[in-house]
């Protein structure tokens, strides 16, 4: 199987006057960045949220296919990504916090299902350069 996803993005002007749209391929999101979007707190979105959108995606679609395969049926798995932008800028550092609803299984698989799902889903694997951190616990 060869899937091709695509996104897009337009910038207008100087670095620091300039603004820009990203958009997904498939329409589900539009967004404007802008250099105070992105470095600054001014409204907008910006690259590192979008890539830790994709990371917590990833990662919960990816833990819930090893959990099922594992013989358990998760009932939610929430992960948030944060993204951390350093000097240079670059991308230093990405840590997801997973809180999951796992009937039956043990804390010690858990982790063991976790931390294989943050090295292995694809978009960790694309992202091989930043160290990612992972914090994951059950609940109910």
């Amino acid at each position: 199987m060869h899937i091709v996803r695509t996104s897009s993005a337009e910038w207008q002007g100087t670095l620091k006057e300039g603004g820009g749209l990203m958009r997904l391929g498939s329409g589900a999101f539009e967004g404007s960045f802008s250099f105070g979007s992105r470095f600054e707190s001014a409204s907008g979105t910006n690259p590192e949220e979008l890539i830790g959108a994709a990371q917590a995606g990833c990662f919960s679609m990816f833990l819930s296919a090893l959990l099922s395969e594992a013989g358990f049926a998760p009932k939610r798995i929430h992960t948030t990504a944060r993204v951390h932008l350093g000097e240079g800028p670059t991308v230093t550092l990405i840590e997801l916090e997973c809180e999951a609803e796992v009937p039956g299984i043990r804390q010690e698989a858990f982790l063991q299902h976790a931390e294989n799902a943050k090295q292995n889903c694809p978009i960790s694997k694309a992202l091989a350069g930043p160290e990612i951190r992972l914090q994951a616990r059950l609940t109910g």
